[in-house]
């Protein structure tokens, strides 16, 4: 292998002057607010469905691996479609792109909420996890082709301020909705939602303009990553069902290893590459994208056993686990813009280091938790955690936009948001694995301690699954048997759980040491990145 390296003209001279003031029709912060829209349609969905799919159960009769499917199939559709979507704004230009994401977003809402059935549902839910991908991405390089550079840190600050906010709002504004009026609403809200979105794009974004309008679409990359994530994808959230040793989840990650591969190949050949791999050439850029995988792997993996933990061990309802989760949101929602002008001071290493360190404290205090840990304790942590999620993400998502030419905006918001969503579904996989290998070694023990007999290894394994999640397997067990039993249960489920959290808070201290080495540059429209040949 041979790398030959085209040096941006940017690197080696001082960055260009910020364009003249505009108007704020048409001007970066009317851009912004235009946009805000279509993040917050987007992530009130993400949480109204968690709130909703107990609902969709019930009135759909669907099994629990049906019901999973609800969520694995937006996942699918997302993360298969982000760097292509990203590629077709940097091509067509990023307001079309949006837009075309936004209808379609809203038009699949619709279709959601009219499915009489569970597989019409998740083919709905699939498309519009295709429509959602388009969104991020799309906004993300409007704010980057409109935003000058000095500004672009109090962009992206506001913009995750404005993300965080959705989020804390979410599972309040579900609970609300399908409480009133069924699970439909929770998707019939993108209706009103998208309406608005359109209209503002349209009023507030300046005219639709491509950064690489010369580029052709590579088709034969397009499809080899395509289905190489969406196998990847597909083993990851298989894998936990089934099991990791099963021939069906070994072959599903040799087509996605297969398919990388040829993937890169082509890319190191293509005369007009969907992902030029010499981006990856750029510190900022390829800091960033393991840092995302590594956040999103500990933050997201750990997460997802917070609510069994709130619901299963601590027996709160859905709307106290959403007031408990609050500290944890609002700081998503209130740390953003801060984070957004340190950055803008000192660059994004400082930021993104704080940010995992303080994460990684939130987590250790997590991984503390007990059968009786009171209300103050428990936020301590989840506040810690959100302060250090918002900084991380504001930090590292800048980082390596910024990074990136211009022309490649979308393509390197596209590589930023797969980034986080690989990592996610990894962690979910990886740190259920270690959940329940902790629960099946652990619960005997428990079991024996508080006087219930002996549990075979097999018996423990049964009951893995409902202690996973936080119940326990009571049968017709009542009185001090059954108290005895869900203890027992609690102890094994904490167990786990503490070595999740304990795993995570390690994966974010490996990141900050990793990040400490993340220089980013900044390009201008005409810069060039790195080439490489095989």
């Amino acid at each position: 292998m041979t790398d030959t390296a085209a040096r941006p003209a940017a690197d080696s001279a001082a960055p260009p002057p910020p364009p003249p003031p505009r108007g704020f029709r048409g001007g970066p912060w009317g851009t912004l607010v235009a946009i805000a829209f279509g993040v917050v349609m987007v992530a009130l969905d993400g949480t109204i469905v968690a709130v909703a799919n107990p609902d969709i159960a019930r009135d759909l009769s669907a099994s629990l691996a049906e019901l999973q499917w609800v969520t694995h199939g937006y996942l699918l559709g997302l993360a298969v479609f982000l760097i292509t979507s990203g590629k077709l704004g940097d091509r067509y230009g990023h307001r079309r792109v949006y837009l075309v994401g936004v209808v379609g977003f809203t038009l699949t809402s619709i279709g959601i909420a009219l499915s009489g059935a569970v597989p019409v549902l998740v083919g709905f839910r699939i498309l519009q996890g295709v429509f959602g991908a388009t969104i991020a991405p799309a906004a993300m390089g409007l704010l980057r082709s409109n935003f000058p550079p000095h500004m672009l840190g109090r962009a992206f600050g506001v913009f995750g301020s404005i993300l965080g906010g959705a989020m804390a709002a979410g599972p309040i504004v579900g609970g609300m909705l399908v409480s009133a009026f069924g699970w439909e609403a929770a998707f019939l809200i993108n209706l009103p939602l998208g309406a608005v979105t359109v209209a503002a794009a349209l009023w507030l974004i300046g005219p639709n303009r491509a950064t690489d309008p010369a580029s052709r679409l590579d088709i034969p990359g397009i499809l080899l990553l395509s289905v190489a994530i969406f196998a990847l994808v597909w083993a990851l959230v298989e894998a936990p069902v089934v099991g990791w040793a099963h021939p069906e989840t070994l072959a599903v990650l040799a087509v996605s290893l297969a398919f990388g591969a040829g993937f890169a190949l082509w890319q190191a050949r293509a005369a007009d590459p969907l992902m030029p791999l010499g981006i990856f050439r750029l510190p900022a850029l390829s800091i960033g994208v393991v840092l995302m995988v590594l956040t999103a792997l500990g933050l997201m993996g750990s997460l997802f056993f917070v609510t069994f933990y709130l619901q299963g061990v601590r027996d709160l309802s859905p709307m106290q686990t959403g007031l408990q989760l609050l500290p944890l949101t609002l700081m998503m929602g209130v740390c953003g813009t801060p984070a957004g002008r340190v950055m803008d001071r000192f660059g994004t290493r400082v930021p993104t280091v704080a940010g995992l360190l303080t994460a990684a404290a939130g987590l250790f205090l997590l991984s503390r938790l007990s059968l009786d840990t009171g209300v103050v304790a428990t936020s301590a942590g989840f506040l810690l955690l959100g302060i250090g999620l918002s900084l991380v993400m504001t930090g590292a998502t800048a980082a390596m936009i910024t990074a990136a030419p211009v022309s490649l905006a979308g393509v390197a918001s596209g590589l930023q948001q797969t980034a986080m969503q690989l990592g996610g579904s990894l962690g979910t996989a990886v740190l259920g694995a270690v959940l329940s290998l902790v629960i099946v070694t652990t619960l005997p023990g428990h079991f024996a301690d508080a006087g219930l007999g002996e549990l075979s290894a097999a018996e423990a394994r049964e009951m893995q699954s409902a202690v996973s999640q936080g119940g326990e397997v009571l049968g017709s067990a009542q009185g001090a048997t059954a108290e005895a039993i869900t203890r027992a249960s609690n102890l094994a489920f904490l167990d786990g759980m503490h070595l999740a959290f304990g795993i995570s808070a390690a994966v974010m201290v490996a990141a900050a040491v990793l990040a400490m080495f993340m220089k980013p540059q900044r390009h201008d429209t005409g810069s060039e990145v790195p080439v490489v040949h095989i």
